[in-house]
C-alpha cells in the first residue's frame, strides 16, 4: 500500500528529468564556477602506466597525474578513462571499483554530477575477459552491415552493463595505402563500403546504450609514406570525395553521439585546430550536436609535435576554438592552463560554456543528471563479457570475413587427406587478435595475468576436422632464424597437402608487425616467411597458403604457385574454427577482398580508387594493376549472372534509376555470393576513379536456386566535387556495373544523366536501396 501524502523530496533544477534538457543544463551553466566547468571538459587516466609507453603515443611522457584523486574530482569531472582497459580486472570486481569511484566523484563536487565512462571498443570491448570480435578489416570483407551492427549492439550492451557509457569505436577511415599500421582498424579502402558497415556498428552500439565516438577526423589514413602520425599531403577532392563520406553518413544517417578529431595535418592545418572542419563542417553543415573529443593528448600534440601553439594555454584556446570539447585521455591544457589563461583575459570564458553546454546535455540525455542517478551495477557477480551469444556472433562474422582467393580445387581439404600445417600462425592465439583486442593490446603488458578467453589456434581446430594433420613451425613472425625450414619440409613432403600459415603479429608502436604505430616500409610478409613458404612449394606437394594479417601483402609469386589461397584479416578468437571450417568446406566461403591484394612489394601502394592516369601505361615500367580487385573472392559453388536489365536510358538529374539481375547457384551446394553495383563516369569535369562502389547486398542461395536482386540508384549518389568545393550530379554518359569485383564486370548498363548541373549538400541521398526478391 503506497501514502499518496508521503513528502516528496526536493529535485534541484538540473536534477529534474521532467525539466527540458537545455533548461537544465543551462541551470548549470550559469551557476558553475570557472573550475567546475573546466573539470567537465577533461578526462582522468587512473593508473595509466607511465614507464614503458604503455598503450598510446606518448603516454610514457605525458602520463602524469600532479593532483591526488581527491583533489581532482572536487570540482568534478568530465570522463574516467578506461577502468577496465588499462590493466586486467575481474569484470565483476572492476564493475564493483568503478560504482565506487562514481560515488566518490557524485560526494565530491556540490552538484553530484558522475563522470562519464569510456572505453575503447574496436574489436570487442577491450576488457579482460571480454569476446574478442574480428577486426574492422574483417568485418569489411564480410559486406554485411547487419551483421556488423548486430556484433556492435552486444558490445554495446556489454559495456553499459558494468558502468561504461562511451566507446572509442569505429574507425571511418579509408585506407589510402597499405604500409600504414593501422590498416586492420579500418573497414577498407573505399568509402561507400567504409561508411555503410561503419553506420550499421554507431547504430548498433548506440542501440546498446553506448555513444559511439567516430575515428579518426579527418584524413589520418593519408598519412605520407604510410607513416603513423605524418603530415597528409590531399587535395580537396580527394579529402571531399574520399575521405568525408564515411563520416558524413555515420553523422547525418548514424547520428552518431561523438567524434574524435585526428591527429593528422593538412595543408599544415591540425585537425585539432581546424574550426573549418570540427565546426564549420561537422557542426554547422552536417548538423553533428554530439561531443568532440580529443584523441588521446591530442590538444597537448598542438604544442608538441605541430608547433602551432606555444604553450599548454594555447594549444587548449585553439582546441576550444576549433571545437574540441574535451580533452582526454587525462588533463593537461584544459585544466590549470586553461584557468589562468581565462582568468587573465586572454580566453573568452564562453569558449569553455559552449563546450560545457554539449557535454552536460549527453550526460543529461545518458541520465547522469537525474536525481535518482545510481552508480549500482545490479547483480555484478553475475556479470559475463563472453557469453555464449556473442561468440556465436564473434563465429558468424569469422566465417563471413574470410575471403578465398584462388583456387584450383584442392579445397576444401577432404577428413581422410594428410595435411602438414606449418607456418608461424598455424598455432598460436594471438594470430587472430588485432592490436586493440585487449589481449594484444594491454595483456602482452602483464604477462602474469590469464589471457582471459579461449582462443583455439588453427592446429587445434584443424585436428578435429582432420584425421591425419602434422604440424611444424618453420620460423617466427619476424627475424632471420630459417633453422625450423627442416622440419617443416620434411612435414610437408610426407603430406598429400601443405596448409601454410602466415602473417602478422599485431602490437603497437613496433612491438608488432601490424596495428598503431607498426608501419612497414614495404609490402613483403615480414621476416622469413616467404621464404618458408617458397621453401614448402619447392617440395611439390599441394600448398594451401593461409594468411593471417592486418593489412594485404604483395604475395604474386607464392600465389601463383600455390594450389589456393586463403586470406583473413584477425578473424578473432573463434577465427581458428572458422578457418579450419572453410578449409575443410564445412562452411562455404562468402568474404570478399575490402582492400586489393597488391602485385608489387615495393611499389607505391594504390587503391583500385584510382583515375585513369594511375592505371598501367605505356610510358611507366611499373604496373600498378593488383593482383587481386577489390571486392574479388571466391566459393565452392557457382554462380550465374542472367538477364541484368536497367529500367531506363534517361536518368533525371534529381531522378532515381533501376538495374536489375537475376543471380543463379548452379553448383551443387548451398553458397552466398555478394553482387556488387559500381559507377562509371567516363567523362567528368574533374578526374575520376575508373570505378567507384555505389552498392552491394549479400545473396545466400541454396544449390539450384536463383532470386533476382535490384538496386534502386538516387542520382545524387553519382556526385563529385568540383574544383569550387560545390558537390554536383553533373549530366552526361555513366556506365552502372553489376560485378563480381571492382574488375570483373558481369553486365554494364549504359545511362544517361540529363538536365541541368546540379548542385546537392548533406541533404542527398547518400545510400542505394537494394531488395533481393524471389
Amino acid at each position: 500500500m503506497t501514502d499518496d501524502h508521503a513528502p516528496t523530496l526536493a529535485v534541484e533544477p538540473w536534477q529534474d528529468s521532467r525539466r527540458p534538457v537545455a533548461e537544465r543544463v543551462e541551470h548549470l551553466v550559469q551557476h558553475m564556477t570557472l573550475r567546475e566547468k573546466t573539470s567537465q571538459l577533461v578526462g582522468l587516466w587512473v593508473g595509466a602506466d607511465a614507464t614503458n609507453g604503455g598503450v598510446a603515443p606518448y603516454q610514457s611522457d605525458l602520463t602524469r597525474e600532479p593532483l591526488t584523486w581527491e583533489n581532482v574530482i572536487a570540482d568534478g569531472l568530465g570522463q574516467l578513462t578506461r577502468p577496465f582497459g588499462t590493466t586486467p580486472v575481474e569484470p565483476a570486481a572492476g564493475a564493483r571499483g568503478l560504482a565506487r569511484s562514481q560515488r566518490e566523484v557524485v560526494a565530491a563536487n556540490r552538484w553530484n554530477i558522475p563522470a562519464l565512462v569510456h572505453e575503447e571498443c574496436l574489436a570487442g570491448f577491450a576488457a579482460w575477459k571480454a569476446t574478442a570480435y574480428p577486426v574492422p578489416l574483417s568485418w569489411g570483407a564480410s559486406f554485411d552491415p547487419e551483421l556488423v551492427g548486430e556484433m556492435a549492439r552486444r558490445i554495446g550492451t556489454s559495456m553499459r552493463s558494468v558502468g561504461v557509457h562511451q566507446g572509442l569505436a569505429p574507425v571511418l577511415d579509408v585506407v589510402r595505402d597499405y604500409r600504414w599500421g593501422r590498416v586492420e582498424e579500418t573497414i577498407g579502402e573505399d568509402p561507400y563500403l567504409v561508411g555503410t558497415v561503419a553506420t550499421a556498428y554507431v547504430k548498433g552500439l548506440q542501440d546498446g546504450g553506448v555513444l559511439a565516438t567516430l575515428k579518426h577526423f579527418a584524413g589520418y589514413s593519408a598519412s605520407r609514406a604510410g607513416r603513423n602520425l605524418a603530415p597528409v599531403s590531399m587535395g580537396r577532392t580527394e579529402l571531399a570525395d574520399v575521405i568525408l563520406p564515411p563520416f558524413e553518413m555515420a553523422v547525418v544517417e548514424g547520428k552518431v553521439g561523438s567524434v574524435m578529431h585526428s591527429y593528422s595535418e593538412i595543408d599544415g592545418v591540425p585537425s585539432a585546430a581546424d574550426r573549418d572542419l570540427l565546426t564549420g563542417l561537422l557542426r554547422e553543415t552536417w548538423g553533428f550536436d554530439g561531443t568532440v573529443v580529443a584523441d588521446y593528448f591530442g590538444v597537448k600534440f598542438l604544442l608538441m609535435l605541430h608547433g602551432v601553439a606555444g604553450t599548454e594555454a594555447e594549444a587548449a584556446h585553439l582546441a576550444l576554438n576549433a571545437g574540441v570539447d574535451v580533452e582526454l585521455p587525462t588533463i593537461h591544457c584544459y585544466g590549470e592552463p586553461l584557468v589562468e589563461a581565462v582568468e587573465r583575459g586572454e580566453i573568452d570564458e564562453a569558449l569553455i560554456d559552449t563546450a560545457l553546454r554539449r557535454v552536460l546535455v549527453q550526460k543529461a540525455e545518458l541520465g547522469l543528471l537525474d536525481a535518482d542517478y545510481a552508480p549500482e551495477v545490479p547483480d555484478p557477480d553475475g556479470i559475463r563479457l563472453d557469453d555464449a551469444e556473442s561468440q556465436d556472433v564473434a563465429l558468424r562474422l569469422a566465417r563471413e570475413g574470410i575471403v578465398l582467393v584462388d583456387n584450383d580445387g584442392t579445397l576444401p581439404l577432404r577428413p581422410q587427406t594428410r595435411v602438414a600445417l606449418v607456418g608461424p600462425r598455424a598455432d598460436d592465439a594471438m594470430a587472430m587478435l588485432g592490436c586493440y583486442s585487449f589481449p594484444a593490446h594491454v595483456g602482452v603488458r602483464h604477462p602474469e595475468a590469464e589471457i582471459g578467453i579461449d582462443i583455439p589456434s588453427v592446429l587445434q581446430e584443424l585436428r578435429d576436422q582432420v584425421d591425419d594433420v602434422t604440424y611444424a613451425l618453420g620460423c617466427e613472425v619476424t627475424g632471420e632464424d630459417t633453422s625450423g625450414f627442416a622440419a617443416a619440409v620434411e612435414a610437408a613432403r610426407a603430406a598429400e597437402v601443405a596448409v601454410v600459415a602466415v602473417g602478422d603479429q599485431a602490437g603497437l608502436f613496433g612491438r608488432g608487425t601490424s596495428g598503431e604505430g607498426c608501419d612497414a616500409t614495404d609490402l613483403r610478409l615480414p621476416g622469413v616467411q616467404a621464404d618458408l613458404v617458397e621453401a614448402i612449394l619447392d617440395t611439390g606437394t599441394p600448398v594451401v597458403l593461409v594468411l593471417l594479417t592486418g593489412r594485404p601483402y604483395a604475395v604474386g609469386p607464392l600465389v601463383e604457385r600455390a594450389a589456393a589461397t586463403v586470406q583473413a584479416f584477425f578473424p578473432g578468437q573463434l577465427g581458428g574454427q572458422a578457418l579450419a571450417e572453410v578449409l575443410t568446406g564445412r562452411t562455404n566461403p562468402s568474404g570478399r577482398l575490402p582492400v586489393s591484394l597488391p602485385r608489387n612489394e615495393g611499389a607505391q601502394p594504390g587503391t583500385y580508387l584510382t583515375q585513369r592516369l594511375g592505371t598501367k601505361t605505356d610510358v611507366s615500367n611499373i604496373d600498378p594493376t593488383p593482383l587481386f580487385p577489390f571486392g574479388h573472392g571466391l566459393s565452392y559453388t557457382t554462380f550465374a549472372w542472367e538477364d541484368a536489365a536497367s529500367d531506363r536510358t534517361d536518368w533525371a538529374v534529381d531522378g532515381e534509376a533501376s538495374v536489375e539481375v537475376t543471380v543463379r547457384n548452379t553448383g551443387e551446394r548451398a553458397g552466398t555470393e555478394v553482387v556488387q553495383l559500381y559507377l562509371h563516369d567516363p567523362v567528368a569535369s574533374v578526374t575520376r576513379p575508373l570505378v567507384r562502389l555505389i552498392g552491394y547486398t549479400r545473396v545466400p542461395l541454396e544449390a539450384g536456386e536463383a532470386r533476382r536482386v535490384r538496386f534502386t540508384v538516387p542520382a545524387d549518389v553519382t556526385s563529385f566535387t568540383l574544383r569550387d568545393g560545390r558537390r554536383v550530379v553533373e549530366p552526361g554518359d555513366v556506365e552502372l556495373r553489376l560485378a563480381r569485383s571492382a574488375a570483373d564486370v558481369e553486365s554494364a548498363l549504359p545511362l544517361r544523366l540529363v538536365g541541368d548541373l546540379r548542385v546537392v549538400d548533406h541533404t542527398r541521398r547518400l545510400t542505394v536501396d537494394v531488395t533481393v526478391g524471389s
